[in-house]
């Protein structure tokens, strides 16, 4: 069965922002199905959009930013 983005229902979202973009912690459930959460980040353009990156590995101030972030979904997967 391919992915159907219609099914995939967005529960919590919330990001945390910096200078050079943002981390943005949410919760999903694909079909009504498990709860997963969803780390991303987006970094800022030289013209000050946001464009999707990889998330890779966290400064320890991006680590702390989003931490109750984590905290907060995890308490929406109940």
């Amino acid at each position: 069965m391919p992915y159907d983005a219609s099914l995939d229902e967005n529960l919590f979202s919330k990001s945390a922002e910096c200078e050079a973009g943002k981390i943005t912690v949410s919760v999903y459930s694909y079909n009504n199905g498990q709860k997963k959460l969803q780390i991303t980040r987006e970094n800022r353009t030289a013209e000050g959009d946001f464009r999707f990156a990889k998330l890779g590995r966290m400064t320890k101030d991006e680590a702390i930013s989003v931490l109750p972030l984590v905290e907060e979904a995890t308490k929406s997967m109940d």
